[in-house]
């Protein structure tokens, strides 16, 4: 009897015994299945990284692409808008030689049909033109002018046919030069420093100067449309003195053109700075045109820095013009050969 009981489990022990299998089997679920787990997320975490650098390098390929375009597409406009200001600029052109061209038709017409003449060597195309400002009641002026700088007779007109250097108004040549009676000029000098700039096609040459604006009045140089500019004591932009100058020949037709609605100040040099002040026109100091009278214009003339012109300052001219001009010819003036040995 005993045998047989002591064979047999109590009823017990049976939910102990349970509750231990139930924990065991809890162990090594977690023993081996959190592993798995584990290697599962970290093979999701990796695609989703990789998924992500797919994404952000085909983002970063298309920012690229978009920039390049974007600097090709300025780089076009650029082009473009420079194209554009070129066919502007020539188109300007090309409608003031027209204007000019009409102009001098209109002026042979109206001065009559002119027979050209085969005879005599071809004129030469004029290089430059020398204008020289007088008046009516100036004629000792003039016949100074003559008996000094300014060739005369045959020589003029070997001048003109050998140089292309012409004394007289004109438009329409190479370079046009606005000149005082009141001063001395050294042609061969002038030439060879305008031959400089000859590839320039809007040159504006002059001494370059920049004075104050005079308000008051009842004063030399007196400018009635101060106030436009600016405050009082203020000074004029930089423009070439009144006294010698010279433009090119865009400028000057130009100016032909326009000269209807161009605006007029007191001061003629004034005026002129005014209108160049906004072209594409460029400044040219040169200072062998701000040359005194004697011992000024000897003493550059040693030093090989010869004057293309020479004057007074206090004068705007040279002062007691008709007497002392022969003597300021005499002291800085070029010899006779000068002009003709100038290499233009």
């Amino acid at each position: 009897m005993r045998s047989k009981s002591s064979g047999k489990i109590s009823s017990k022990w049976i939910p102990i015994f349970s509750i231990c299998f139930f924990f065991l089997g809890m162990m090594f679920t977690n023993k081996f299945w959190v592993p798995l787990e584990s290697n599962n997320q970290l093979i999701t975490q990796q695609r989703r990284d990789q998924e992500l650098q797919i994404v952000s390098e085909d983002c970063n390929t298309r920012k690229k692409r978009g920039g390049d375009q974007g600097i090709d597409v300025m780089n076009e406009v650029h082009k473009t808008h420079e194209a554009v200001l070129s066919l502007d600029k020539s188109i300007s052109m090309l409608q003031m030689e027209l204007s000019a061209s009409r102009r001098a038709q209109e002026r042979g017409q109206n001065e009559g049909s002119s027979v050209i003449s085969n005879e005599g060597p071809p004129r030469k195309k004029a290089f430059m033109v020398i204008g020289i400002n007088t008046a009516f009641s100036s004629r000792k002026r003039r016949d100074s002018v003559r008996e000094t700088w300014m060739p005369r007779g045959e020589q003029h007109r070997k001048l003109e046919h050998e140089k292309g250097i012409v004394v007289r108004f004109m438009i329409g040549h190479s370079c046009f030069l606005k000149f005082v009676e009141l001063k001395v000029a050294f042609v061969s000098t002038l030439a060879a420093t305008l031959a400089r700039h000859r590839s320039k096609p809007r040159a504006y040459i002059g001494c370059m100067k920049s004075g104050p604006v005079l308000a008051q009045k009842n004063v030399k140089y007196h400018e009635p449309e101060y106030w436009k500019f600016g405050e009082e004591g203020n000074k004029y932009f930089r423009h070439a003195t009144g006294q010698i100058y010279a433009i090119s020949k865009d400028l000057a037709t130009y100016i032909s053109i326009n000269q209807p609605i161009l605006h007029k100040y007191a001061n003629e040099d004034v005026s002129l700075g005014a209108w160049f002040i906004g072209l594409e026109a460029e400044h040219i100091d040169e200072r062998s045109m701000c040359c005194g009278t004697p011992p000024d214009c000897e003493w550059k003339a040693q030093a090989g820095n010869a004057c293309v012109a020479s004057f007074d300052w206090s004068c705007s001219g040279i002062c007691k013009s008709v007497e002392k001009l022969k003597f300021v010819h005499e002291q800085c003036g070029e010899g006779e050969e000068a002009l003709w040995n100038a290499l233009l």
